[in-house]
């Protein structure tokens, strides 16, 4: 049986990370993975491009059962180290909106960088490898495997979460860390599009491909102003995605399509310059005139600015502001880039990412309960994480 200081099960972003950080160590290092391909999920982040972290990281930006839990790792490995690293692979990025950083040319790039540290730190990569079963023993764990037996004194979990079964997401990840009496938090789809009810897809699937600046507010107070896309399914967009992260089913979320301005200042004004002007013309000053058509009803719209009543204006400000919807619900797995939930924080440290109760097991990125925002936070957590889990294996 071939033995290893440390294996890492998942090729991804984290686990990665996490074997060129022990590699370097001088830890004999073995990653093993079920897929025809190291990284899949990163080769397609970011539209191709990967959004690799975020200029500005705070623990605040991460959603997690513990929320002091993410800002040890956070702290000893920062955006900029992981910037450091990008630069002397030579590798070409920008910023955009928000702090966000993407490869120039393509996410084959950060795939192609982390492939090559492992290299320099002597890791070994196995793909298309099944791992049947785990069992612990006194000093390290046995695993056996669709390519033979195996044995380590360290493992690391970073299967990921269940977003995007079609790159081959498992909840293989949840049930090993249940073998070993771990707790999971429910899992669900994070940073996901939401979907219509029939009688609004009716209404609002002819608006696929507006796009609006819009401030969203979830039930809990929660708020990002981003733009909003309505698709022929539904609502997504960035601040779609953000909100995703703080919706329960049932409840509804509230779209300012003004945000930063007051409606009923905005229609008050109008009124005074324009009291003739129809409604319609109006509010299509402001707002794409298709969407001006859907929210608002056709004898109304038709009404000139002048023969509308105050608490009629006050209505139409409220829906600008304030336009209150419940989702049917959203995409699911299938579409979400994130998985709210996993392996309960409380029983790791955070300094290592160790379970507390299991010697040398570990779980790092998505298959824990941390979660971050849209913008390069979840690569920024699977860098640390990984980093953090490498330095004590």
């Amino acid at each position: 049986m071939k033995h290893h200081d440390v294996i890492i099960i998942g090729a991804g972003a984290a686990g990665l990370m996490c074997a060129a950080t022990a590699g370097y160590r001088g830890r004999d290092v073995l990653v093993l993975d079920n897929a025809k391909q190291a990284g899949r999920k990163i080769l397609i982040s970011g539209g191709g491009r990967c959004n690799f972290t975020n200029q500005k990281v705070e623990p605040h930006q991460f959603i997690c059962g513990n929320p002091h839990f993410v800002k040890s790792a956070l702290a000893r490995y920062r955006p900029s180290d992981f910037i450091e690293l990008v630069e002397r692979h030579g590798i070409e990025y920008h910023e955009r909106d928000h702090g966000q950083l993407f490869c120039n040319d393509s996410a084959k790039d950060i795939v192609t960088m982390l492939m090559t540290e492992c290299e320099w730190a002597g890791v070994k990569v196995k793909l298309r490898t099944d791992i049947l079963s785990v069992n612990k023993v006194d000093n390290g764990f046995v695993l056996t495997t669709s390519n033979g037996d195996l044995s380590c004194q360290s493992l690391v979990v970073a299967t990921g979460g269940l977003s995007m079964p079609k790159l081959g997401a498992t909840p293989y990840g949840y049930k090993l860390a249940e073998q070993f009496g771990l707790t999971v938090l429910p899992t669900s789809a994070g940073l996901v599009p939401f979907t219509w009810h029939a009688e609004q897809k009716a209404r609002f699937e002819a608006l696929s491909g507006i796009a609006v600046p819009a401030t969203i507010t979830a039930q809990d107070g929660t708020q990002f102003s981003e733009a909003l896309l309505f698709t022929h399914r539904g609502l997504s967009g960035p601040a779609i995605l953000q909100i995703s992260n703080y919706w329960r089913a049932g409840e509804a979320i509230s779209i300012n399509l003004l945000p930063g301005e007051d409606a009923l200042e905005k229609i008050e004004l109008a009124l005074k310059n324009h009291p003739k002007q129809s409604l319609r013309n109006t509010l299509s000053h402001w707002l794409p005139k298709r969407l001006v058509e859907a929210l608002f009803e056709e004898a109304q719209l038709d009404k000139a600015l002048n023969q509308l009543g105050h608490g009629e204006r006050e209505q139409l400000a409220q829906r600008l502001n304030h336009w209150s919807i419940i989702m049917n619900g959203t995409e699911g797995y299938r579409t979400a880039e994130v998985t709210l939930g996993g392996v309960d924080t409380n029983e790791l440290s955070s300094k290592t990412m160790e379970a507390k109760n299991v010697p040398g097991l570990y779980f790092i990125g998505e298959v824990m309960d941390v979660s971050g925002w849209l913008g390069g936070f979840n690569f920024q957590w699977a860098w640390a994480s990984g980093v953090a889990a490498g330095l004590a294996v």
